[in-house]
């Protein structure tokens, strides 16, 4: 589950630290493309797709920052889940976390490439996938500092990037720069104009709206270098508000400067709104800032699934040879089995046709929901709530099951709810199994299924 050395072994951060930290890891492709999507399914309803997200990740985000203030452990959610309703539930939970995490570092590295190859389209995009996996891994290697450092650095550059969006999107509108397109803004006036696909427009946008905000559990693995563990709170009132006053932002004024039903899903909608102003080198410059953001919360995603299988490791529930550290300090057999199933997952990426990886990557966007709700339910059974705590608690499992649900309404992302289904289905067989092996007698030598017996 963690020991106080491993904890301590890491450099101490204060909390806006640690909320930087948060912005690196959530802000990605995820938003910069995931929103042209959500904006073609519910239209100008989908800033409510992005508000409603806000409040329902920081309902999980308060759970997961109260349990970890009450007991800080190096496993975060994992572990917690384990507490609350047994070894199964921490078998399941990292194995899901786990397995969304490749298929979306997959994603990540494919969207790289792919935004690379329009500077150079001459190259291969395997070639391009590889160079920023071992990027990846040299930013895992440089330690805890040398990930603080570079994260950091990267997450001032993705909310300045957006900031200037917002700032070049308003001068545009007062026709300062650019040329302004004919026509008035598309300020919807009525219910249909707001809300041009109805409610079910809205609902399978939801998975997009809270899929901007994913990383969360990223900053619960890292909570336990703070300083003052009290102030985890803290962060995630700054770390999120200032994610949701971005957001909404910067996607409502793309929709009052193009029509909704213009936007193409191949194209982010700041790309596709600065155009049609006219505004010149917007593609090149947006262009970097994807394959900084796609960096960035790929390396995120690097350190968790890493963190993840260390720790099932120490706990029995995975190979113990994961969970070694070289020197103490670097996990290389962990790093070495994640970049195996990250070259799997890009491989799959680049020869599976588009729509199929696409249900694959919404479906591991769905498991992190699934997680999601483990925290709530840890949270409930591990502390002693208030009504209001209790309220907000079931409030976030109610907007959580709701963007689950809502994944059915749409073709696009239908899909990604069975395939979710069946890879948990999957790790739920494989706990069926492992359960039978906790549950025969023990001796206090006895060996887990995963260590090796000694002869």
């Amino acid at each position: 589950m963690g020991s106080n050395a491993e904890k301590s072994a890491e450099k101490k951060i204060n909390w806006q630290q640690l909320a930087l930290l948060g912005v690196a890891a959530t802000i990605g492709t995820g938003f910069f493309l995931g929103s042209t999507i959500a904006i073609q399914m519910a239209g100008p309803s989908a800033v409510f797709a992005y508000i409603i997200a806000a409040i329902g990740t920081y309902f999980v985000y308060e759970a997961l920052a109260k349990m970890t203030i009450d007991d800080p452990q190096t496993g975060s959610f994992r572990t917690y889940a384990s507490k609350a309703f047994g070894h199964w539930a921490g078998f399941t939970s990292g194995w899901v976390y786990w397995g969304s995490e490749i298929l979306i570092m997959g994603s990540q590295l494919t969207a790289l490439a792919i935004f690379t190859q329009f500077w150079l389209p001459g190259v291969q995009l395997w070639i391009f996938a590889a160079i920023y996996a071992a990027l990846g891994i040299f930013v895992i290697l440089l330690g805890s500092s040398g990930f603080d450092r570079v994260e950091n650095v990267l997450a001032v550059m993705k909310v300045a990037a957006i900031l200037m969006f917002i700032i070049l999107a308003v001068i545009a509108i007062l026709g300062f720069i650019g040329v302004k397109p004919p026509g008035r803004l598309m300020v919807p006036r009525a219910y249909g104009g707001l809300f041009p696909n109805g409610v079910k427009g809205l609902l399978p946008a939801l998975i997009y709206g809270f899929y901007g905000f994913g990383g969360i559990e990223i900053v619960g693995l890292l909570t336990v270098r703070l300083k003052k563990m009290t102030d985890a709170t803290k962060t995630g009132k700054v770390m999120l508000s200032t994610l949701a006053l971005i957001y909404v932002a910067s996607i409502g004024l793309t929709i009052l400067m193009v029509p909704w039903d213009t936007f193409a899903s191949d194209q982010s909608p700041f790309v596709t709104a600065l155009t049609r102003y006219r505004i010149p080198y917007v593609v090149n410059l947006f262009n970097g800032v994807f394959i900084i953001a796609g960096f960035s919360t790929m390396v995120a995603s690097m350190f968790a699934v890493i963190r993840i299988l260390t720790v099932l490791a120490h706990d029995n529930d995975a190979p113990a040879f994961l969970g070694r550290k070289i020197h103490d300090k670097v996990a290389l057999p962990a790093i070495s089995f994640m970049a195996f199933w990250v070259i799997v997952s890009v491989i799959l990426s680049i020869l599976m046709p588009g729509k199929v990886y696409e249900y694959f990557t919404t479906a591991a966007g769905i498991m992190l929901l699934y997680n999601w709700l483990f925290i709530l339910a840890s949270y409930g059974r591990l502390q002693e709530l208030t009504g209001f705590q209790q309220f907000k608690r079931f409030g976030g499992i109610l907007l959580v099951g709701l963007v689950i649900f809502g994944t059915l309404f749409h073709e696009t992302s239908r899909p990604g709810f069975f395939i979710s289904l069946i890879f948990v289905g999957l790790v739920g067989i494989i706990t069926f199994f492992m359960r039978n092996h906790w549950n025969k007698p023990k001796t206090p030598d006895a060996p887990s299924l995963f260590t090796k017996i000694r002869r």
